[in-house]
């Protein structure tokens, strides 16, 4: 599955997105969708027992995770995290789009919120989504009362408070602005998608009327349109 575009002057530019079913490989996706740049998906299947991914993946990188991203261009090069990819993707070919100037305020809330989504935000709903699971297979049935009484007690008194504290603050920063950074889209806002629904599908969103608005202005734009086209939208397909 290739896109092509021949806008922008990046003809030349293969950038093989290894994605995995369902993951966060999805903001690496519209990112270049946004950016207008050549790109190849490479599709893995999750573990339909474990939902892991498979071995296949550690042939790419050590960890066998997604997202991550090889640069044909430049030797097969090899970038993980999604942050990291990210800056990589813009450095590479953003030609300065997607991102406020340096030195402004706006470029330093970009910077937070490009960094939170992945480490502040989704630790703790990851640990949700185990939590709630202890109490189904594969946890062994004579196990699963107590894994369920379990994860319900670390969610309610543990990880439930500091979830609404993140979207208590989330909500905050949208009342200030249209996008997360300022008033103009960029990177920071494809970042802090995942987490957003995550929340979404988890907690919903129905208390917090920016949050809403958020996902509403962000499934309006061409670029997730064919992003969600391609490889669907992350919890709904």
């Amino acid at each position: 599955m290739v896109a092509r575009f021949e806008s922008m002057g990046w003809e030349n530019t293969m950038i093989k997105v290894h994605h995995l079913a369902n993951s966060r490989s999805q903001r690496v996706v519209w990112l270049l969708e946004e950016l207008g740049v050549d790109y190849e998906i490479v599709t893995y299947q999750r573990d339909p027992n474990t939902m892991l991914a498979p071995e296949s993946l550690k042939r790419v990188h050590p960890l066998g995770k997604s997202p991550v991203i090889s640069d044909d261009e430049h030797g097969g090069r090899v970038v993980a995290e999604s942050g990291a990819i990210l800056e990589y993707l813009l450095e590479r070919c953003g030609d300065g789009r997607l991102g406020p100037p340096a030195g402004s305020d706006e470029r330093l809330r970009y910077r937070f919120w490009l960094h939170h989504a992945e480490g502040s935000a989704m630790p703790p709903l990851v640990m949700q989504l185990v939590f709630s699971r202890l109490g189904k297979p594969p946890v062994p049935a004579l196990f699963r009362p107590i894994g369920k009484l379990l994860g319900q007690g670390v969610q309610q008194k543990f990880l439930d408070p500091q979830v609404e504290d993140l979207m208590s603050l989330w909500e905050s920063e949208l009342a200030r602005s249209t996008w997360f950074a300022g008033n103009d889209f960029t990177a920071a806002d494809i970042q802090m998608s995942f987490p957003v629904l995550a929340a979404d599908i988890r907690f919903g969103l129905q208390a917090y009327p920016h949050l809403t608005a958020f996902v509403a202005r962000l499934r309006e734009r061409t670029a997730y349109q064919r992003t969600v086209d391609k490889i669907g939208e992350f919890g709904r397909g």
